[in-house]
């Protein structure tokens, strides 16, 4: 079977899967999108379609706190049937943007650039999946499907998110800046990745040309195309609402968090509690925590700028105040890219054995919190912390098979040797 046809036969089933389960299951939408660990307040589509409903009855839609989405969101869904009582041209969109992200996936599997970078040749290059066989681990993952049956617009972030590295693996500088712009417009903290992927297409074009272009001017280009792409995109946004009380509404609810509904993150209970007093000093530390990884992961992963990127999704997945299960799909989808650093890690089962025992038991401890009365906070914030456990063992581990792969390159006799930190 040609590559093609194995594309066609995985994008086929995926799709095919997903819409069986919009089928057969009607319910399923509306269960999942009340699963605190698949919508947010930022991302779920209940309070999406809350926004629309005062959006065309000619109300601003952030009247009464309760949408904090994009507002140009809320033109290209009402372009769309009520899902009510047409669901299916919902459920077709949310499938495509699924099938995108894929095709993103297979784009930057292809490119080679989780391997062969231009600053760095892994020893164990040719250690490596199929396009397929990645794009395969992003569709059937349980996470990514889920996100999908529950409409949450953390999908579209992640389609815009792969997009974004695929055109900068290619090295496309007006898509990925407009790409990267859209993300970071609709879920603000993707604009994190704009340093590493800004290295990653600088190195892609530096490649392609027998002169290289000089990478302050490539970055103040690059940096100002990004910087009117999401200009352009907050100016739409004003026109279409009339003012600029979105950016409170939107972005404000991501910085300040005035909304603690139970998520599977870190940030909600620890500001439930907070004394008032102390709350913006630990916003600062919080937000400055998740921001300092970047420049840290940028400066010296300097060679692996798309291990780097990929490395900011886990730390997303974990730190970022309204994170849900579509974070953890974005970051486990893109850890396949590097098959060639999996030998070189060492607690894979360990961190595999706490996600799925956080995966089984999260909803079980949610409900005996809020339903059946016999737990508390504490009961389902403890397995949470079992989740960004387990995602935290892998973002660690998997920093060290990177750094390790480099030290094997740089000194191959100390190849197979234990190495220690003095």
């Amino acid at each position: 079977m040609s590559m093609d046809q194995q594309k066609a036969l995985l994008f086929g089933a995926a799709a095919a899967v997903r819409l069986v389960l919009f089928t057969a299951f009607p319910s399923l939408p509306n269960l999942l999108a009340g699963r605190v660990e698949v919508s947010t307040p930022v991302t779920s589509f209940k309070r999406l379609q809350e926004g629309l409903f005062l959006y065309t009855h000619n109300v601003s839609p952030y009247d009464g706190g309760i949408y904090h989405q994009a507002p140009l969101l809320l033109p290209l869904f009402s372009l769309l049937p009520d899902p009510s009582y047409f669901p299916f041209a919902t459920n077709l969109l949310y499938t495509a943007v699924d099938l995108l992200g894929a095709y993103a996936l297979i784009q930057i599997a292809e490119s080679g650039q989780s391997a062969t970078p231009r600053l760095f040749q892994s020893s164990r290059k040719d250690m490596r999946w199929s396009s397929v066989a990645v794009a395969a681990g992003f569709l059937l993952n349980p996470f990514t499907v889920a996100t999908c049956i529950s409409h949450s617009t953390a999908a579209l972030s992640n389609m815009f998110i792969l997009t974004a590295m695929a055109k900068a693996s290619q090295g496309a500088i007006i898509t990925f800046a407009f790409a990267l712009a859209v993300a970071s417009y609709l879920s603000l903290h993707p604009v994190l990745l704009f340093p590493p992927l800004l290295f990653l297409c600088y190195d892609v074009r530096a490649s392609r040309s027998t002169a290289a272009p000089k990478l302050a001017l490539y970055a103040l280009t690059l940096t100002a195309g990004f910087g009117a792409a999401c200009g352009l995109l907050l100016y739409l946004s004003a026109s279409l609402t009339g003012s600029w009380e979105f950016l409170m509404s939107t972005y404000g609810v991501r910085l300040l968090l005035p909304d603690l509904t139970p998520n599977v993150g870190l940030w909600w209970y620890f500001f439930i509690e907070m004394f008032d007093s102390f709350r913006e000093f630990f916003l600062g530390v919080f937000w400055l925590h998740v921001a300092s990884y970047m420049p840290g992961f940028t400066i010296r992963l300097r060679k692996q700028p798309l291990f780097a990127a990929m490395s900011l999704t886990g730390i997303f997945a974990i730190f970022t105040p309204y994170p849900s299960i579509a974070d953890a799909a974005l970051y486990l989808s893109l850890l396949p890219l590097f098959r060639h650093l999996f030998p070189l890690m060492r607690y894979t089962f360990l961190a595999s054995a706490a996600i799925l025992y956080a995966s089984f038991l999260g909803p079980a401890f949610y409900y005996l919190w809020i339903y059946a009365g016999s737990g508390n906070a504490n009961f389902f914030y403890a397995i949470t912390l079992v989740w960004s456990l387990g995602l935290s063992i892998i973002v660690g581990d998997s920093l060290y098979a990177a750094l390790r792969d480099e030290l094997d390159v740089e000194r191959p006799e100390l190849r197979g040797k234990e190495v220690k930190r003095i």
